[in-house]
């Protein structure tokens, strides 16, 4: 392990906040929507959870050490924050259906988790070149990214390869992209900003 990056600490701080904001609260939340019976509720965080997904294959990209998951890392925290404002049924449905705590603190991660998407994404912005240099991701710059996913590694799949793992996320990835674009090019097209994935 390499000591001499000034940023690794907000780095791990990222990783962090990754799990509190994109996988601990919304999954309460989603539970909470379940037992309040709140459908719109339910409704976004389940293609919240679709889009997100990306966060996770991102992860197991990082164990391989794959260039590309630089890119994907990035796309997943652009296509989050598009994915809980840009329903136009689900917004209405949530503003004037819902009432209480649940919407209370569901509205509140949700411009969190906006704010925080936002805001790594640019911090993001300059280790996109790790992404098309082989010499760059050699170094400590790059490779800091992947010391939380290894961690996740020995603790999740102990067993496993990584470079198993690292085909496990391009097969994802692949399907992702597949999925991703059927739906911006042929549903998003007929049907617009209430094409709500199926």
């Amino acid at each position: 392990m390499d000591y001499n990056v000034w940023f690794r600490p907000f780095v791990w701080i990222d990783y962090r906040l990754a799990v509190l904001f994109l996988v601990i609260i919304p999954l309460i939340l989603l539970i909470w929507a379940f037992v309040q019976k709140a459908e719109g509720i339910q409704r976004l965080l389940a293609i919240y959870w679709r889009v997100s997904s990306l966060v996770a294959i991102t992860i197991y990209l990082m164990i391989a050490q794959y260039p590309v998951s630089f890119i994907s890392g990035l796309i997943a925290q652009i296509l989050i924050p598009i994915s809980l404002w840009f329903w136009v049924d689900i917004n209405d449905e949530i503003e004037y259906q819902t009432s209480g705590s649940l919407k209370l603190i569901f509205t509140s991660w949700r411009w969190a988790t906006t704010v925080y998407c936002i805001l790594g994404t640019l911090a993001f912005i300059p280790f996109v070149g790790c992404a098309f240099s082989a010499n760059l991701l050699k170094t400590p710059y790059c490779r800091v990214w992947f010391e939380a996913p290894l961690l996740f590694k020995e603790y999740f799949h102990a067993n496993s390869k990584a470079e198993f793992l690292g085909f496990l996320g391009i097969t994802s990835l692949v399907i992702y992209v597949l999925y991703l674009s059927y739906f911006v090019l042929i549903k998003l097209g007929k049907q617009g900003r209430s094409a709500t994935p199926q």
